[in-house]
């Protein structure tokens, strides 16, 4: 194996896996350690990496033949590909080490576990053999000293751990898309998924919030206290956060719709009002709108705007006063393609698109969906019956409510064939 002797695995975290042709096959999300009988520090029998459609997979360290901060190089191209699932004997390093509260001997000094480095011995035998651990200073304006130290000279790394923070793990965490952040919080233990979800800011955890199955996004709510929790929904697209207080009883959604500022609740009210599985229900309420008198060169400006999703900005909606919804009355849309072809001093009244019908907020999903594949549109204005333009549907919001309600857990992912190996943290 071509790699440094000792490894600190939170810098691991996120590195790309490839194998051996060079094709990256997933990215390191974590190392599995098993804990041995004896006082001896746990034995690392392979990674965690996640692939594809948020599959996480075994590497087993004997299968490895590089690992450095840059990239880990797998020695066959054979991958086990069902999904791992950690033994009853094994730790994951960064999920359950990081931020822990420990002891240093000798003395009992307290600290918090920063970083755990690997080390590999002549035998080629990988274990846990230092632990980075920053003192508790009790002090608010001064950070402990940070100490690297043999494994046996920290207390407290076995057993469950009583309370630990957040900060570290969050910030192995932080550069994960919200997609992949919310499918690492599903691997955590529910205590340990609450208090780090807690520790994200409103809007960052606005965004995983709606990347994760609805029990996971109804448990993570209830545990904030619910003027936090109102804030959480300010931050959400008004449809994800329809969607989420449709999974609370009603008592409770007018008790956080009340919380919410007025102009933020009102647009959620509204999209609560519709029979589910209808386009009202699904749409999105802040599409791009701009009036008949903009020019092209505002409409590029505003759908390169970075809040909005690429589905939302691949068009703009045109429409009389007022701009938001319900607007005036609706008069068209013209797709950022035409944009680009088109002078940018020209109006989009000029340009503007109406010869496809809208959409209904009664409109059924699947009438939705042949819709926008018989014209290959990637979203659809819906308007009221006074041709108010009320929202817009877009293909994201078509297959999030198309795909099996429960398509967001990973616990739902169906067992892959038996050719594509066996599960475990096998050598």
């Amino acid at each position: 194996m071509s790699t440094p002797n000792r490894v600190y695995i939170a810098r691991l975290a996120g590195v790309a896996v490839f194998d051996p042709n060079g094709d990256q096959v997933g990215r390191v999300r974590d190392a599995v350690a098993r804990i041995r009988p004896t006082q001896r520090p746990p034995e690392v029998v392979g990674l965690v990496a996640e692939m594809p459609m948020r599959r996480r997979i075994f590497l087993s360290i004997n299968r490895i033949t590089s690992i450095d901060a840059d990239a880990v190089v797998l020695g066959s191209g054979t991958l086990n590909l069902r999904r791992f699932e950690k033994r009853p004997n094994e730790l994951l390093v960064l999920q359950e080490l990081l931020d822990r509260r420990v002891q240093l001997e000798p003395g009992g000094q307290p600290g918090a576990v920063v970083d755990v480095a690997m080390e590999c011995s002549r035998g080629g035998e990988w274990s846990l053999s230092r632990v980075a651990v920053r003192e508790q200073t009790g002090r608010l304006t001064r950070r402990g000293h940070l100490h690297q130290v043999e494994w046996d000279r920290v207390r407290g790394l076995s057993g469950i751990a009583a309370n630990r923070g957040t900060a570290n793990l969050l910030a192995v965490l932080e550069d994960m898309r919200p997609a992949d952040l919310a499918n690492a919080l599903q691997d955590l233990p529910d205590a340990r998924r609450n208090e780090v979800a807690a520790a994200l800011d409103d809007e960052r955890l606005a965004d995983v919030l709606s990347e994760l199955p609805e029990h996971d996004q109804v448990e993570i709510l209830a545990a904030l206290d619910r003027e936090r929790a109102a804030d959480v929904l300010e931050e959400m697209d008004p449809d994800d956060a329809a969607d989420l207080l449709n999974e609370l009883p009603p008592p409770e959604q007018d008790v956080l719709l009340d919380l919410m500022e007025p102009n933020e609740a009102d647009p959620v009210r509204q999209l609560l009002r519709y029979a589910s599985g209808t386009a009202g229900s699904v749409m999105t309420s802040e599409p791009v709108i701009l009036p008949p008198d903009a020019t092209v060169a505002e409409a590029l400006a505003r759908i390169r705007e970075e809040q909005l999703s690429p589905a939302v900005a691949a068009q703009v909606f045109v429409a009389r006063a007022p701009m938001t919804t319900p607007t005036g009355r609706y008069l068209g849309m013209v797709h950022f393609q035409r944009l680009l072809r088109e002078p940018p001093a020209e109006m989009l009244g000029g340009v503007v698109v109406n010869d496809i019908d809208p959409l209904r907020p009664t409109t059924p999903l699947p009438e939705i969906t042949r819709r926008m594949a018989t014209y290959d549109l990637v979203a659809m204005p819906v308007v009221d019956r006074n041709n108010r333009l009320v929202g817009a549907v877009t293909v994201d919001d078509v297959l999030d409510h198309s795909l099996p309600r429960d398509w967001r857990d990973r616990d739902a992912v169906p067992a892959p064939s038996p050719a594509e190996g066996t599960d475990g943290a096998d050598g």
